[in-house]
């Protein structure tokens, strides 16, 4: 079995953990480790963050002279991750080493802070420098946990107008999210150890390069860092070459929010406005950031044949020749029978959404028949790998419960002797770890439909002149964490909806189980107190 899926001997313990941390309550020391380990990642967001301070300083956004000052929301940002930052590390320092429990409350309430701090600059710096408009902090805190979370939808109704120090912060935080705040301060800080691992699974990761957590996490850093590197200057060399290539620029923050599988863009048409050549290099970016970094570490070390034969690697591609053939034939009459546009156009929606990554080649996506978007929308749901930067119900769980329904017929039209083997990729499993896996897959994948579903139907409550396949094109996206957007999405969106879609991003990017054991460890706090 390669590397990047779980290890099947210990799918069982953490099934069993994850059952049993939904049924328990935070006690004391778990509540002072939280708050220890939340207040880590805040002082290493709090360093991280002034790195921006370079672009509003080269760009002049700041002084008499400028429009805007964007220095002070970003020292102001930087400052409030530390002033909570530092008392909480320093006053629980001692508290004991992470459970599953605390983990899984870690990431959940961590998220939510984050995105909370990471909203300052989109409240305190104009997001129109004509119209200098600036955001509500509803919207503000929308586009701030959109941008954490890896999703892209946006509150802003032309990226160009946008500042360019809040044109980068939205890459960059989608940047620093795509991998998660927890494998960056896990990589900076930690030591080996459970305390390090259980805070990796708290935030919906379990694939590992290495036998050492921190090894994996600072392998996957560097892996990352090497793949934004070359995207960048693909990029930027196909635009020096070509007359509708990007400049620098744009180089640069595609390559962050594409290797990311982000989304948000500098420009109002996305990619629209650029050639063939970039296109493909952006779809070469979305693909490898849908992949789990431990097929990635495969690639790198040179085992060609290993990262060929990963389940989920012949699984996308599979689903991407099957879903780019029949959009090609949805679309035939939309593009009026232009076979190199519905080609090209096609492709890219599908790759697109398929790797959460929810950069579009056209600008007239909500245009779209019905059935498209919904091919679309099935595409956002099934995402990318699991152990990558994608979002969506994951690669191996669509595999796994492919695989079962398949036993299930077969073991049903057999006889009651008939031995079955069960494979998954090159491993064969025992009965057991393979029951174990399916329930796993299929427990998230039923919750994670279960939240889908509340989340559409809510939605086309408060936009019933909208149909259906929009609100289901738009829900998918949110809690795909992808970012296409069928045109509900917009700043002056009801507040109920901006609210119902941020609830979808946060509990797609953590895969639903740490939200729940968040929400009961709050009644169980709150029960104590009473």
């Amino acid at each position: 079995m390669t590397a990047n899926l779980v290890t099947y001997n210990y799918v069982k313990y953490i099934l069993n953990k994850k059952i049993w941390i939904i049924r328990s309550f935070l006690r004391m020391n778990d509540i002072k480790t939280v708050l220890r380990d939340i207040g880590a990642i805040l002082i290493i967001l709090g360093f991280i963050s002034i790195i921006t301070l370079i672009v509003p300083l080269y760009f002049n956004e700041y002084g008499l002279n400028s429009k805007i000052d964007a220095v002070g929301p970003l020292l102001i940002t930087s400052l409030i991750f530390f002033i909570i930052g530092f008392p909480l590390y320093y006053i629980f320092k001692k508290a004991e080493l992470a459970n599953f429990k605390s983990a899984m409350v870690t990431a959940a309430l961590g998220w939510l802070i984050i995105s909370a701090i990471g909203s300052i600059p989109f409240i305190l710096i104009p997001y129109n420098i004509n119209s200098l408009a600036h955001m509500d902090i509803l919207s503000a805190f929308f586009e701030s946990i959109s941008g954490w979370t890896g999703t892209g939808l946006t509150m802003v109704d032309n990226e160009g107008y946008l500042p360019y120090t809040l044109q980068f912060w939205r890459s960059f935080i989608q940047w620093i999210g795509g991998v998660g705040v927890i494998v960056l301060t896990l990589s900076i800080l930690a030591r080996p150890g459970t305390g390090s691992f259980v805070l990796y699974l708290g935030e919906a990761r379990d694939q590992k390069t290495h036998p050492s957590i921190v090894t994996t996490v600072r392998t996957i850093w560097w892996i990352f860092l090497i793949y934004t590197i070359i995207g960048i200057i693909s990029l930027y060399f196909i635009g020096i070459f070509s007359n509708d290539g990007m400049t620098l620029w744009e180089s640069i923050n595609h390559a962050m929010t594409g290797i990311a599988t982000g989304g948000f863009s500098v420009n109002d048409d996305s990619i629209a406005g650029f050639g063939l050549a970039s296109q493909i290099a952006i779809i070469l970016l979305m693909i490898f950031g849908s992949i789990a970094f431990a097929v990635h570490y495969d690639l790198l070390k040179g085992k060609i044949r290993r990262f060929l034969s990963d389940p989920q690697l012949k699984a996308m591609i599979i689903l991407i020749i099957i879903g780019v053939f029949t959009l090609i034939f949805i679309n035939a009459n939309f593009f009026k029978w232009d076979l190199f546009n519905n080609i090209n156009n096609s492709s890219f929606q599908f790759i697109s959404a398929l790797t959460c990554t929810g950069f579009s080649s056209v600008q007239n996506l909500p245009n779209w028949s019905e059935s498209a978007k919904l091919l679309l929308s099935f595409a956002m749901v099934i995402g990318g790998a699991a152990g990558s930067t994608a979002g969506g119900i994951k690669l191996f769980r669509a595999i796994l419960l492919t695989k079962g329904v398949g036993w299930r017929i077969k073991q049903a039209i057999s006889t009651p002797r008939r031995v079955f083997i069960h494979k998954l990729g090159e491993k064969s499993l025992s009965k057991e770890n393979a029951m174990n896996l399916i329930n796993e897959a299929a427990i998230i994948s039923f919750m994670w439909i279960i939240l889908l579903s509340f989340g559409i139907i809510l939605i086309s409550t408060i936009f019933p002149k909208e149909t259906l396949g929009n609100v289901i094109f738009e829900v998918c996206s949110a809690q795909g964490n992808v970012g296409l957007t069928s045109g509900i999405t917009k700043i002056e969106m009801n507040s109920i909806a901006k609210i119902m879609l941020i609830f979808n991003m946060w509990i797609g990017r953590l895969e639903i189980i740490p939200i729940i054991v968040l929400i009961r460890s709050i009644f169980g706090l709150k029960r104590n107190i009473i």
